[in-house]
């Protein structure tokens, strides 16, 4: 009976464990988790999300009460256009959270940045490639192109000295997404050097509509298989979503993949970015309690716990501070339903937006619990304590326990001790 410590995921003479942590945003994925990974042996990924905010929590910068200074004069205002970031400022933050975490590497693993595209910031082209740029100017191992299908990204890269040298992969959902996106870019004549073909049961964002339940990981993985065989392309495939044990790694390794991305897992060890109460509310989600909406201002569908405070929540729209989902033309989504209600209810203290929300405020604070569709079993992986509450895990237990488990079996953490 095979384990995942039987594979090894290789980019040209390099080899690491084919585990591969997502990049959660925003810090959920810390630089910490990330690091602690790539000390096991593995790939761990950071993302750029929302960058200035987490160099400010992280390095005590204050990127974002510059920029709500600046534009404090536009908080009353419907209208974002307005609303630009520094891009040198963007640059010194994505430096600093990459530059730092690559400086603290140690082990045979790797460390990447998930790159989402749909964090436009009212100047899609622009930002993104300074975030690309920022991230390869900074050391990073490699880069993930996610949210979105980056037709542009590549060429974007194309001039840096790196373009070449990182590994750059993209996220895809379908055989269909990587075709467009690979003859898109097959004048650039560069290959991503891995493809994360990520399934409907995935936590976060979605690259499915509300059918998502109609469509299969193992399906997706064979016909992408199956297509990259008949082009005669060798590119590492990684699966993702809903890979909750070894025995489910060794399934997709087995049949095509050369590593997993897994995430859901990790989001109650002690190195996640997630608040301790957060984390608890994820051990004690039931199956029931977690759903696929479309409150998300990007277009994508969302799986998130029900208890979410960011469903429902009526505030003021941030982008003063923040901004990230602004797009061209300084507009988002949730921006038109906060405005909506305000014209409908104009004597409402507290205003009510079920359809959508502000993504970029709830995500900094921590209140949209974006959560794997195997959440549930989260309490399956620990212990209960004395009080209710379950043990949280160390990011080396769960990697681990990936790498070594047989027959569908989690490894327990030692029992908690009591004085």
């Amino acid at each position: 009976m095979k384990r995942v410590d039987d594979f090894r995921l290789r980019f040209g003479k390099q080899e690491v464990v084919p585990i591969i942590v997502g990049g959660m945003g925003v810090d959920i994925s810390t630089a910490e988790l990330a690091l602690e990974v790539a000390r096991l042996g593995g790939i761990g990924h950071i993302s750029d999300a929302m960058v200035q905010d987490v160099s400010d929590r992280r390095f005590d910068t204050n990127f974002v009460k510059e920029k709500t200074k600046l534009y404090k004069y536009n908080i009353d205002n419907a209208d974002k256009t307005d609303i630009k970031f520094d891009l040198g400022r963007l640059a010194e933050a994505t430096m600093l959270h990459v530059g730092k975490t690559m400086e603290s590497k140690r082990g045979d693993g790797m460390i990447f940045v998930n790159c989402m595209e749909k964090l436009t910031m009212n100047a899609p082209r622009e930002t993104l490639k300074v975030r690309l740029a920022s991230s390869l100017d900074a050391g990073i191992d490699g880069i993930t192109l996610s949210a979105g299908l980056h037709l542009g990204s590549f060429a974007l890269m194309e001039d840096h000295p790196r373009f070449r040298d990182a590994k750059l992969g993209i996220i895809v959902s379908s055989v269909r997404a990587l075709q467009i996106f690979l003859r898109k870019n097959a004048k650039l004549n560069r290959l991503p050097d891995y493809i994360i073909v990520e399934g409907p049961l995935a936590g976060g964002h979605l690259g499915f509509g509300m059918d998502w339940a109609q469509y299969d990981l193992h399906t997706i993985m064979a016909e992408i298989v199956q297509y990259l065989q008949a082009e005669k392309l060798s590119i590492p495939l990684v699966a993702a979503g809903g890979v909750f044990t070894g025995s489910d790694a060794v399934s997709f390794l087995e049949n095509g993949a050369s590593a997993v991305q897994v995430a859901t897992r990790f989001t109650i060890t002690n190195e996640c970015g997630l608040p301790a109460k957060v984390k608890q509310e994820y051990f004690k989600a039931s199956e029931g309690d977690i759903e696929v909406n479309g409150i998300s201002p990007t277009g994508y569908p969302m799986r998130m716990l029900k208890s979410t405070p960011a469903i429902g929540s009526g505030i003021r729209p941030g982008c003063e501070s923040y901004g990230y989902l602004l797009d061209a033309n300084g507009k988002c989504d949730y921006i038109t339903a906060y405005n909506r209600e305000v014209e409908a209810h104009p004597n409402e203290k507290n205003i009510v937006v079920m359809d959508k929300t502000c993504l970029c405020t709830h995500m900094r604070n921590f209140n949209c619990w974006t959560c794997g569709h195997y959440t549930y079993r989260l309490k399956d992986t620990t212990h209960r304590l004395k009080d209710g509450s379950y043990q949280t895990l160390t990011a080396e237990h769960v990697f681990k326990d990936y790498q070594f488990s047989v027959d569908q079996k989690i490894a327990l953490p030692p029992g908690p001790t009591f004085a």
